[in-house]
């Protein structure tokens, strides 16, 4: 009788065994949110039309007309470059943790390993998250729209004179020694040498904007100004195309900025308010400036304006309040006015588009004060307590970026320079680069 009633527990057992098995692995393995992978996916596609269409738009209209399509063929062309170079070993170089050690300064604190070289071990299975998950191949495409409007943000810089193939190399080059090995630094977590210091860069000030801007102005620099610059007017020659492409960059930087919270949730809704607040303050800032300065607002200001306004609330839209953000927008708006106006003239250099005058002030003064007012004390939602301390660490990682970027695409130039050379010629740019590179022509009448 003892003997039977072991035998039908074993039996049960071996019943109820597997489902339990099943129940525990049903228990471990890890449930993706719909929610937060569907907004990421939105914020993926809304970051990638801030370059294709929008930023292409806004750098074509400002060119003259000749070189329009040179213009709008760099942004496609570093699309398609960036999302390979991104796959085969970009996004290792700035997120693979391998060898990091918190507090630890080695080789992986500014260089990631090569463990996610061509995307192993990612499969549909993977994810990430920082709290509830999303696949991992969504994160991948989240920052690879990030590492392709960085470089292309650079073009504005030397518009109209840098030879495509020169163009290519450079890019590919610049993105390998100086975007990916940033964006490790600062966003990969523990061990990462900017991430141990404590910088705040939500979204991209220092990585993207910071970045971008000092390789336009050494790049411009290196190459020279444009010939007849600044005698000859060089108006835009299209400004709707500016305006729309403004448009653009506007919407999309709510995937830029909200999309950055990695989720759904209130950081998120926050990020998006604020960067709204930004932007709109930015605008009227730059139009008012322009107004008593030159006596009439102007579209093209309006424009640019929004894209400071943009650039500046990026680093600190996680962590500053409404008001932080009105305080943020206003002060790069007319910042951003004077040094693309009166600073570019007095010091003389030719920076076409103003990347750096937007996009390098913009995100130098946005990831300072985002060391003011991340601070609860003055709205912030951050963990600021000593804002002098925080304000120091900010600028420990503006100067870092500042230095590290200039030398090395300096650097990266000057060897292109004298292998291929940079420039197209006198007669090519007299042409425009629409015909001379690509022997098309962006108007036919």
């Amino acid at each position: 009788m003892t003997l039977r009633k072991f035998a039908g527990l074993g039996a049960l057992l071996s019943l109820v065994m597997p489902g339990l098995a099943m129940a525990a692995d049903e228990v471990a393995a890890p449930v993706l949110n719909s929610g937060d992978t569907a907004w990421m996916l939105t914020s993926t596609a809304l970051v990638l039309f801030m370059t294709i269409p929008g930023l292409a738009l806004f750098y074509g209209g400002m060119v003259r007309s000749k070189n329009i399509l040179s213009v709008l063929m760099q942004c496609f062309a570093i699309t398609g470059l960036i999302s390979i170079l991104w796959v085969i070993y970009g996004y290792s170089i700035a997120f693979d943790t391998t060898g990091m050690e918190q507090g630890v300064v080695n080789f992986n604190s500014f260089f990631g390993g090569m463990g996610k070289a061509f995307l192993a071990g990612v499969t549909p299975a993977s994810v990430t998250g920082p709290a509830a998950l999303f696949p991992e191949a969504v994160f991948i495409t989240f920052q690879m729209t990030f590492a392709i409007i960085t470089p292309a943000l650079i073009v504005g810089a030397f518009a109209e004179r840098m030879k495509f193939s020169a163009m290519l190399i450079f890019m590919g080059v610049w993105f390998t020694l100086v975007y990916a090995p940033i964006a490790h630094m600062v966003w990969s977590g523990n061990g990462g040498l900017m991430w141990d210091w404590g910088v705040l860069d939500f979204a991209g000030g220092t990585v993207v904007h910071i970045n971008a801007g000092i390789a336009g102005l050494v790049a411009c620099l290196v190459l020279g100004k444009r010939k007849g610059f600044p005698t000859t007017p060089m108006a835009p020659h299209n400004l709707g195309y500016t305006l729309m492409g403004a448009a653009m960059l506007w919407v999309g930087w709510f995937g830029f900025n909200a999309g950055s919270a990695a989720a759904a949730n209130g950081t998120a809704g926050m990020a998006m308010l604020v960067t709204q607040i930004a932007t709109a303050a930015a605008a009227l800032g730059w139009m008012f400036a322009e107004w008593i300065t030159h006596g009439k607002p102007s579209a093209l200001g309006i424009a640019s304006g929004v894209v400071a306004g943009l650039v500046a609330i990026t680093p600190a839209a996680g962590t500053v309040g409404p008001m932080g953000a009105l305080i943020i927008g206003l002060a790069a708006g007319v910042v951003c006015f004077f040094c693309a106006t009166s600073l570019k003239r007095k010091l003389g250099y030719d920076d076409s588009l103003d990347a750096f005058g937007v996009h390098g002030i913009g995100g130098i003064l946005g990831a300072i004060l985002t060391g003011v007012f991340a601070a609860p004390s003055l709205g912030g939602f951050g963990t600021v307590t000593d804002i002098a301390a925080q304000v120091w660490i900010q600028c420990k990682g503006v100067g870092f970026t500042v230095i590290y970027t200039a030398i090395v695409t300096y650097i990266i130039l000057k060897v292109l320079d004298a292998i291929i050379g940079l420039r197209v010629t006198e007669e090519e740019e007299a042409v425009g680069l629409d015909l001379a590179q690509h022997n098309e022509r962006g108007y036919n009448l």
